[in-house]
């Protein structure tokens, strides 16, 4: 399967980290979602019911990311992941959480987890 949606560059602000005080400020958390899925049924139909609507997931993936805070980038990819794979028609997904405003004390432009999963049957 070839067919993929991206959505890249989605932002929120989370409280996501291991410090106390990424917890007590929060920073702007940036993803990037792939999904891999059959869009042959939505280009055939011109109907928004026949695929993933991005606005909804969107909004589904930005409610993880405001919501409970976790220690690692990799347990918020993890969920994230996991909300693009309730939808059975999603076949694989790759997750990256970028933190550009991780706590690093060099000069960096950026730190990122990227995931990838694979629908099991």
């Amino acid at each position: 399967m070839t067919d993929r949606i991206e959505l890249t560059g989605l932002r929120a602000h989370g409280r996501h980290g291991v410090y106390d005080f990424e917890r007590a400020n929060g920073q702007e958390f940036v993803v990037d979602a792939v999904l891999e899925l059959d869009l042959r049924p939505a280009a055939r139909s011109d109907d928004v019911r026949d695929t993933v609507h991005y606005g909804e997931l969107a909004e589904r993936l930005v409610e993880v990311i405001t919501g409970e805070p976790v220690n690692l980038i990799e347990t918020l990819a993890d969920r994230l992941i996991e909300v693009c794979l309730t939808d059975p028609r999603v076949t694989g997904v790759t997750v990256t959480v970028h933190k550009p405003e991780a706590p690093v004390p060099h000069a960096f432009t950026d730190v990122a987890v990227t995931m990838c999963r694979r629908r099991t049957r």
